[in-house]
């Protein structure tokens, strides 16, 4: 009988989080200063994070330890499960070896408390009572609410108003935490007022409720700013997904062909993949596929461009691939696929053909979680299914081409409080929708004054 999950044995954690920028063949371009358009300081940081997490976002150095007090803490679930989808590869008919990595096994049901608790530890550290946040779908302001309450922290959460009204038990998940959310934009900030007053109907997005959060921070007192993707020192925590997953596919003696991931800020896909793409940077033949949504079409259609990572500006100009920091999107099922930017990190090595970009449409990802329900049981968050899309076809062209190939993709999240989008798809009340290169133009007009990164 073959192997159906892969178990790593808790002492097997990986007690080092991975830096992909000591291998990267192109180095990042710096983030520059709002205002003066120059590179960032450690020192321009510090009224929206603590010096120790900045330290790590600037750092490069490849191995950087885990603390003992966060260790304690993801070990409430951590190491997670990686498993055989061969109910999957039967229906499918493929030559395919399909395994996923599942982090909806998180107390929070996502990848994403791996980066809220160090957070939370390190704020508590440099003496931080109080953090701020956005969320898109509301897996982050779940998992930041969980990590302030491991460690005694209050927490505001400012949630994009379509999810906040799509998705209320994630509200109620932040409450049962101590977590306090409200609708974003909202009439908690001056900023949130600014965006009612022009249109009172608005359905929000991640760069409005980023703005909020860093405006709350920085106006507060004894209030830092915690952000769920994107920066490097989150990519970093979530390297501890990856670093499992290697022990384990060393467990059965195997190597992911085929590595695939949704995208939307960047933060689980990079967990899983940054060891792989050093692994690939250093001659490794692996395939590593990044998914999107084709109604926030980030990597497949937006420049590389300096752009904020917030709707007012408050944020560093980032280098990265953009729609646009004043970009709106529509109101898809997929509320992390909705942010206007993506990671720096995994821009970059997207610029430097290391990671092939893909974007799916939500019919296409909610055909894919039912088909993966189905067959394996699992009901996937939305975010996931454009993940699951990728890798039906790539099973479908293993079985066209005769290859066996073993294709890896991270299981990001469950999608067992995100049911009202499998409704909406079951009862053929959703649609394919693609964002239009007209929209795509406008939101990009902003960009025309910024500074240009360098593209060889």
């Amino acid at each position: 009988m073959q192997t159906q999950k892969i178990i790593l044995p808790e002492k097997e954690i990986p007690r080092q989080w991975y830096n992909i920028q000591a291998d990267m063949p192109s180095p990042l371009q710096p983030p520059l200063h709002p205002f003066t358009q120059e590179p960032v300081s450690p020192d321009d940081l510090l009224p929206i994070f603590p010096m120790n997490l900045i330290e790590q976002e600037v750092s490069t150095e490849r191995w950087i330890d885990i603390p003992e007090e966060i260790l304690e803490k993801l070990m409430i679930w951590r190491p997670t499960p990686v498993h055989r989808a061969s109910a999957l590869e039967k229906y499918l008919q493929t030559p395919a070896k399909i395994y996923f990595k599942n982090e909806g096994a998180s107390p929070a049901g996502s990848h994403k408390p791996n980066t809220a608790i160090a957070q939370a530890y390190y704020n508590k550290v440099a003496g931080t009572t109080r953090l701020t946040t956005e969320t898109g779908a509301g897996q982050w302001g779940c998992a930041l609410s969980l990590g302030c309450s491991l460690f005694g922290l209050e927490c505001k959460v400012y949630m994009v108003r379509v999810s906040y009204e799509q998705k209320p038990y994630r509200r109620l998940m932040m409450k049962t935490w101590g977590g306090t959310c409200v609708s974003s934009p909202s009439r908690d900030t001056e900023f949130g007022r600014s965006v009612l007053a022009a249109d009172p109907e608005t359905s929000g997005s991640l760069g409005i409720a980023i703005s909020e959060a860093v405006e709350d921070a920085v106006t507060s007192e004894n209030t830092k700013y915690s952000l769920g993707s994107v920066l490097n020192h989150v990519m970093l925590h979530q390297t501890i997904v990856g670093l499992e997953v290697q022990k384990q596919f060393e467990m059965i003696g195997d190597y992911p062909d085929v590595i695939i991931g949704c995208v939307g800020g960047g933060s689980n896909f990079s967990g899983v993949s940054f060891p792989y793409v050093r692994d690939k940077i250093f001659g490794q033949k692996v395939q590593i596929i990044a998914v999107e949504s084709t109604a926030c079409p980030t990597l497949t259609r937006g420049p590389f461009a300096y752009d904020y990572g917030d709707t007012a500006a408050k944020t560093p100009l980032l280098p990265m691939y953009t729609l646009g920091h004043n970009f709106m999107p529509k109101p898809i099922h997929a509320g992390g696929l909705r942010y206007h930017g993506m990671a720096p990190l995994l821009s970059q090595l997207v610029l430097d053909q290391l990671i092939e970009p893909r974007a799916y449409n939500q019919l296409q990802a909610y055909e894919a979680g039912v088909i993966f329900a189905r067959t394996e049981g699992m009901i996937c968050a939305p975010e996931t299914n454009h993940a699951i899309a990728a890798v039906i076809e790539e099973a479908k062209k293993a079985k066209e081409e005769g290859k066996q190939k073993t294709i890896l993709f991270n299981l990001s999240g469950h999608g067992l409080l995100d049911l009202p989008g499998y409704d909406a798809f079951l009862d053929g009340e959703l649609v394919e929708y693609e964002l239009s290169e007209n929209e795509i133009q406008h939101s990009l007009h902003d960009l025309d004054s910024f500074p240009r990164p360098v593209i060889k």
